[in-house]
């Protein structure tokens, strides 16, 4: 076991030099790159994956001469044979990135000095984002949310939590790490959240968030402390997201909603809504905590009619 990654590397197709490079371009994501513990699983699984198809491709274990030596077909036989194995090209995309990445470490690192995968393009990924909610159905969402529960509490809870997917932006993992420490107070305006990568971020708090929160919090009946988790299920854990997702889902039914009512939506509705109504695409941007401003480009698509209606209000050559 690497004590420096958590991840085990024990009885895999590579030699000690691989592995050690290994360890080293994690922990190098790990703490240089602040990458997610998500982000981090999901790299070390499709490197693993490459490396044992590497050992069958070439009947030999894997070591870092051979890494040096790899050429653009050797690359191109690892797609394939994932194509063969019907895995989706946004699924083939993330694996080429994982190992562009690790590849490009090694040649930073001097450890090799190999290009190939610069002739190699990208499988194209599907153009999806999640559709936004109109205003109304995410308003019919938030108030329903509480309306329909058998318990009080729990029907607040889930109010807050969609009024923060929707009025802050947040991811529904943010939103159900906060603890009882990060409430906002009675007169707080903004929350700090930590995101993607541990990176953190600050944003604006709508009174009517802070409202739901501290209902919530007054109604709940289960003990707990400042360090424990400020979302919780009916037996007192921390609430799972699939809590959430299946509450949704029971709602599309009720306020007959398509299936692509999901909490992400929320978010998605978040930063549409925002947009459409004139807001900064950077400042966007910012409150989502996306790391690039592509992110937030592909995130928040309106359609043309919604972005005249901007135009026609904020741009100087339309007031005439």
């Amino acid at each position: 076991m690497a004590e420096t990654t958590g991840i085990d590397l024990s009885a895999t197709p590579w030699q000690g030099d691989v592995q050690q490079a290994f360890e080293g371009w994690l922990m190098w994501h790990r703490v240089e790159k602040r990458s997610a513990d998500k982000t981090i699983e999901a790299y070390q699984r499709d490197l693993t994956s490459f490396l044992w198809f590497l050992t069958k491709h070439n009947s030999e274990t894997v070591s870092l001469s051979q890494l040096n030596q790899l050429k653009p077909r050797d690359f191109r036989s690892w797609l394939a044979s994932r194509v063969a194995r019907d895995l989706s090209n946004t699924s083939n995309a993330r694996a080429l990135s994982a190992i562009r990445g690790f590849f490009k470490w090694l040649n930073r690192q001097a450890l090799i000095n190999n290009h190939a995968l610069d002739l190699l393009r990208t499988p194209k990924r599907p153009h999806s984002v999640p559709k936004p909610l109109t205003t109304h159905e995410a308003n019919d969402v938030i108030e329903e949310s509480f309306s329909w529960q058998e318990d009080d509490w729990v029907g607040l809870r889930d109010r807050a939590v969609f009024l923060l997917l929707y009025g802050c932006g947040l991811r529904i993992a943010e939103a159900l790490s906060l603890n009882q420490k990060d409430a906002p107070s009675k007169n707080q305006e903004i929350l700090r959240i930590t995101g993607k990568g541990n990176k953190e971020r600050l944003v604006p708090l709508l009174p009517v968030v802070r409202d739901a929160i501290a209902a919530y919090q007054q109604a709940c009946p289960l003990i707990r402390d400042a360090n424990a988790p400020l979302f919780l299920g009916i037996k007192g854990k921390r609430l799972s997201a699939r809590i959430i997702q299946l509450q949704l889902e029971k709602l599309r039914g009720a306020l007959n909603l398509p299936d692509t009512a999901t909490p992400h939506a929320l978010r998605h509705s978040f930063a549409t809504h925002l947009l459409a109504n004139g807001g900064d695409l950077r400042a966007i941007q910012e409150l989502l905590g996306h790391a690039s401003l592509s992110s937030t480009q592909r995130y928040t698509d309106v359609d043309t009619a919604e972005l005249l209606k901007v135009y026609d209000k904020a741009h100087p050559s339309a007031q005439k």
